[in-house]
């Protein structure tokens, strides 16, 4: 059962007047003219839900709440039903508390997104950014390794010491790990790569960024947005990472619904939100908190191709 389904109960208050005549008996006036005078005025229940928006973590935590409260503020005021936004630490969180129905609607990456869709029956996938169709990775480098940008695959990063982000990552590591076997005979990285490659279990692609930039591991892959982000807004990034390489193009992050909002708010609710999404202006706070131009509409078959290469992979199970 979702949490949301919280109900606010009128009270219905009948008021009976006795009209008493001089030395009369009250028990003789007419009971019938106190009801049709004053009839009882019942007061309706009013559903008092409120809408639960989560993401997966894949920035600084701190920083996300910030910027999805202001979402969740946008989608109170077009929706006309509270929002709030409920923190995931991690990307299992957030697919845990999606399938629990603890949350309604979703920021999440490719792979995440099928896989709470397939825990869920009838879930969707209702948006996206409009960058998402064609998202990409970048595959990054401590700048003391000496490699240099490429259009080429960097077969030179075999050698070097590398990491992955998150492990539910889509872009931080699933196709990071795809484009590698397609590059080299279809070795997975555990076996290709000299010295097996790590992971970063919180921060999400910052962390990534943040770990080639201390030298704590030589290269790494993570999403191309964050980090053009982070070459603008931190100099240590910028001053001590290279981009080498970057992915061609696959389809990434979307708004996932609970079928079960049906219930709470009525059978036009998942049309409500698709729309105030897709209508979120240019510039605005919305936006920002998925750092994106614009949002448009998505369908689950938009990420076949992720699932299909999840399965092929081992990483989920149809």
């Amino acid at each position: 059962m979702l949490k949301s389904y919280l109900f606010h109960v009128g009270l219905a208050v009948v008021t009976t007047l006795a009209l008493v005549g001089c030395g009369g008996d009250p028990s003789s006036t007419d009971s019938n003219q106190s009801s049709s005078d004053n009839p009882p005025k019942d007061i309706p229940e009013a559903p008092s839900a409120t809408f639960y928006l989560s993401a997966i973590p894949d920035e600084k935590i701190t920083d996300q709440k910030a910027k999805f409260d202001k979402l969740a503020a946008y989608l109170t005021e077009k929706l006309g039903v509270e929002t709030e936004f409920l923190f995931s630490k991690d990307y299992t969180d957030a697919v845990t508390k999606f399938t629990n129905g603890e949350v309604h609607l979703v920021w999440f990456g490719g792979l995440s997104g099928v896989q709470a869709r397939m825990a869920v029956p009838g879930a969707q996938a209702i948006a996206q950014g409009k960058a998402d169709p064609k998202y990409k990775s970048y595959f990054i480098a401590n700048k003391a390794t000496g490699l240099k940008p490429s259009p080429d695959f960097p077969e030179a990063i075999k050698g070097m010491t590398f990491t992955f982000g998150s492990p539910g990552s889509t872009s931080g590591r699933l196709m990071p790990t795809f484009f590698i076997m397609e590059n080299n005979g279809g070795v997975a990285p555990d076996e290709w790569f000299t010295q097996k490659p790590g992971f970063q279990m919180s921060g999400g692609h910052v962390a990534t960024a943040n770990a080639v930039a201390d030298g704590t591991y030589q290269t790494g892959a993570l999403n191309y947005k964050t980090y053009d982000s982070l070459v603008e807004s931190d100099p240590k990034i910028a001053e001590n990472t290279v981009k080498i390489w970057t992915t061609p193009f696959y389809a990434d992050y979307n708004f996932t619904i609970h079928p079960e909002v049906k219930k709470a708010f009525g059978d036009e609710f998942i049309g409500k939100v698709q729309a105030a999404l897709i209508a979120a202006p240019a510039g605005s706070d919305a936006l920002k908190a998925i750092n994106r131009e614009a949002i448009i509409s998505a369908k689950n078959e938009d990420f076949d191709g992720i699932k299909q290469t999840a399965v092929k992979m081992g990483l989920i199970e149809e």
